[in-house]
């Protein structure tokens, strides 16, 4: 959590390797190796994961498209060798996911978040994460711009997926998302720095009194 320029969404993008930023110091460390020197699309195949901000459309590619490239994309070793996943199996596991998520079955053949309200770009960012599968998903403020009813929604879709198997970070301004999705810590960025850690309290605390009276602390 933080407030505006606090730091979250250039911690999110490092983290994921976007190109834009370069690392000057320290190391980030997954699986006991640094990742640093490794391109975003390593980094997916090691099992980390980033749901955007702000979700693009892609007007003329399918949900459902979309999706089985990216798995694909993600089977693609190294060496360029490719173990595609057969259409019929893709297609008995994304059913699955969409009943988990309790998403309509028709949402795969509309156009990757072309027209989408905010609410269903989200869903559709909580759906690819579900089939990708990944160990490590960073939530960039994955409630931003959602109404009440769609913050509940998303949350019980992420709540749905969260486990021994995956592990989530996410980014947030507000306590709201954390009325559904109970967080082990709350970390309080300001500055580009950690300013205060505790459990849930700490979001309800934050949301009381606000950033301001955090940072006299």
């Amino acid at each position: 959590m933080g407030p505006n320029g606090a730091g979250k969404s250039t911690l999110a993008n490092i983290l994921m390797g976007h190109p834009a930023y370069e690392v000057t110091e320290g190391e980030v460390i997954f699986k006991g190796e640094s990742i640093l020197g490794r391109s975003p699309d390593e980094r997916s195949r090691m099992g980390l994961f980033l749901a955007f901000q702000y979700p693009v459309a892609i007007p003329g590619v399918s949900v459902a498209n979309f999706l089985r490239m990216a798995i694909n994309a993600r089977r693609t070793g190294e060496n360029g060798n490719a173990n595609k996943i057969p259409v019929p199996e893709f297609r008995e596991m994304l059913k699955g996911k969409m009943d988990l998520l309790k998403i309509p079955h028709e949402f795969a053949g509309r156009f990757l978040n072309d027209g989408f309200s905010g609410g269903e770009k989200k869903r559709a960012e909580i759906l690819q994460l579900a089939t990708l599968e990944p160990e490590i998903a960073i939530l960039d403020e994955t409630d931003s711009g959602l109404d009440i009813d769609a913050v509940r929604i998303v949350a019980k879709g992420i709540s749905a997926l969260v486990g021994e198997d995956l592990g989530i970070l996410i980014i947030t301004h507000y306590q709201r998302i954390l009325n559904y999705i109970k967080p082990d810590f709350v970390h309080i960025l300001l500055a580009g720095r950690i300013h205060k850690s505790g459990g849930p309290d700490l979001a309800k605390h934050l949301e009381e009194v606000g950033y301001e009276k955090i940072m006299e602390v």
